[in-house]
């Protein structure tokens, strides 16, 4: 879990970082084209932007996947041809799906120009690298809580601690789903990982002691073993780059956002 800062799961940056060919020029008055599908031609431009899409993922250009691409595309055509036939596109739904489609291309378009005229700086990444070490500390703990509504439950479950019952045992009744199954064991994490209570109650603790009162959260009330700590050890920088420009370019992204709604009329 120390690593999880470095890890963002970006679903709205992710299209906006995905690669844009820049397609050569074709003569206005006759267009590239690769296939013919009932004497509708098929333009080549539409290929290269398939062929951008799979090689963005990985995949090798060649001559196969030319091929293959060609054959997707005259599969496409021919569908898209019936269903024009009957009359699908001129369906509001389908219409407004259809809006949609072509407004993400341009969203993805634009964002994608943004962040490449708008490098992050090698000092930015610095920086976000210390603020992120600064926050997770220098210490990680491994602990167990058991969760419940009410602080009479807490307070009954910390007598039977002190009886003897093991805490594995007992963490069957917590309230946390992620946990109770595994005897409320939290793993390894940072105290940043918590709520304030919680990691402040965590890190008084010694090894193999429970809290002897209840820890109220916004979740609930707590009763938490601290099982043991360590040195926090976190990925090199250089290692952590690239999540380090993800987590950028996604504030990037949203304060730019945030600054052409605010230049909106918005009625």
């Amino acid at each position: 879990m120390n690593r999880a800062l470095f890890r963002c799961s970006l679903v709205a940056l992710a299209a906006a970082l995905s690669v844009v060919s820049a397609f050569a020029k074709e003569d206005a008055a006759k267009p590239a084209s690769i296939a013919s599908v009932n004497g509708k031609p098929i333009p080549k431009i539409r290929a290269d932007a398939l062929v951008a899409a799979q090689t963005a993922q990985g995949q090798p250009d060649s001559d196969d996947l030319r091929k293959a691409v060609r054959e997707e595309l005259v599969r496409r055509e021919i569908i898209s041809q019936e269903a024009q036939k009957k009359g699908l596109d001129k369906k509001a739904n389908i219409q407004g799906q259809m809006d949609l489609a072509r407004q993400s291309v341009l969203i993805n378009a634009y964002l994608g120009e943004y962040l490449r005229t708008h490098p992050v700086s090698e000092d930015a990444l610095k920086k976000e690298y210390e603020n992120i070490k600064l926050q997770l500390g220098d210490k990680e703990f491994k602990a167990r809580h058991i969760l419940v509504e009410k602080e009479d439950d807490a307070r009954d479950i910390i007598a039977k601690l002190r009886k003897g019952e093991k805490f594995e045992d007992l963490a069957k009744q917590s309230k946390d789903p992620g946990s109770k199954d595994r005897g409320g064991d939290l793993g390894w994490a940072a105290p940043s990982s918590y709520v304030k209570p919680f990691s402040e109650a965590m890190m008084k603790l010694e090894r193999g002691k429970f809290t002897e009162t209840p820890v109220k959260t916004d979740f609930g009330f707590h009763v938490i073993l601290l099982e043991d700590s360590r040195e926090l050890k976190l990925p090199a920088m250089d290692e952590a780059k690239p999540q380090l420009a993800q987590r950028l370019q996604q504030q990037m992204v949203e304060k730019h956002v945030m600054e052409l709604l605010g230049k909106s009329k918005v009625e």
